[in-house]
């Protein structure tokens, strides 16, 4: 696949509503929930909306009509929401400067900010191990993210596959079937995809996994983050410079590199639980 025409300036790869659909359905959801909830409740959850969601500014077009299901319920509920960041070093932080750098807390942090009414507060877990490929994070799928029980995974995965000659094919099938698997534990599922840098760049092949990513993203209708354009495109847009991007050993994110990619993840999941199907959220209770 190719990086170009609209999908670049899009974080996640996947097809879903225009402006207009989205904001029916956003309506839609607040009108199923007044007739389960106090008027008082419903208005809550619209206050949970940040302050920057403009429904007629955001481009709904890269989310599947389902989105983000279950953290769209804990949203509407105006309930905890749980994350599991699940990975290898990229999430783990190696190359931030401390793990408050790392993603998955200035995730955390960016999620409080854009939704401080939430009761209970955001929480994501960093459950990357530096150095895995898919048969490692497999090995411990059960226990640091089902077990876990979170409402959303954000599995980083692909770097290590590339870099360590994993047979593509092998890579697939695994990161189909643990897909499957987390999805039927009852849990949101975001894919995010190896990043572009000069180690990759120099690895033949390397970027098959990438394409492999967006492809299961696509067979699954899985929202996939599109690191690998994010980056190309923050450099290109002159946002960071490559030293404040890139960590010294040339493959990992740096400080900087990891705060714009929370800011992203952020955006694009507070717009993947927007573009549920008011059907999608299903009884308020379980």
């Amino acid at each position: 696949m190719v990086d170009g025409g609209a999908d670049v300036a899009r974080g996640l790869s996947v097809r879903g509503l225009g402006p207009a659909g989205a904001r029916g359905r956003i309506w839609g959801t607040l009108l199923l929930l007044g007739l389960s909830l106090s008027s008082t409740a419903v208005l809550a959850y619209a206050d949970l909306l940040p302050d920057t969601f403009d429904l007629g500014v955001f481009d709904f077009d890269s989310f599947h009509d389902d989105g983000l299901p279950h953290v769209a319920r804990q949203l509407a509920l105006g309930a905890p929401l749980r994350i599991v960041a699940f990975g290898s070093s990229s999430t783990q932080g190696v190359g931030a400067s401390t793990p408050a750098a790392a993603y998955p807390a200035r995730l955390e942090a960016a999620l409080k900010r854009a939704l401080p009414r939430l009761g209970g507060g955001v929480t994501v877990l960093n459950r990357g191990i530096g150095g895995e490929a898919v048969d490692e994070m497999l090995a411990r799928l059960d226990r640091d993210v089902i077990g876990e029980h979170p409402d959303l995974v954000i599995w980083q995965t692909g770097s290590n596959d590339a870099l360590r000659d994993v047979p593509l094919d092998h890579f697939r099938d695994a990161t189909l079937s643990a897909v499957r698997r987390i999805r039927e534990a009852g849990i949101d599922v975001v894919l995010m995809e190896p990043q572009w840098c000069p180690r990759f760049d120099a690895t033949p092949g390397a970027y098959r996994f990438r394409d492999a990513v967006r492809a299961i993203g696509e067979a699954l209708e899985v929202p996939v983050i599109r690191r690998s354009t994010l980056m190309r495109d923050w450099i290109g847009q002159a946002r960071l410079t490559h030293s404040e991007l890139f960590s010294a050993d040339g493959l990992h994110m740096a400080d900087r590199g990891y705060e714009l990619l929370a800011q992203a993840a952020a955006d694009d999941l507070l717009r993947g639980a927007a573009a549920v199907k008011t059907a999608e959220l299903g009884p308020l209770a379980d």
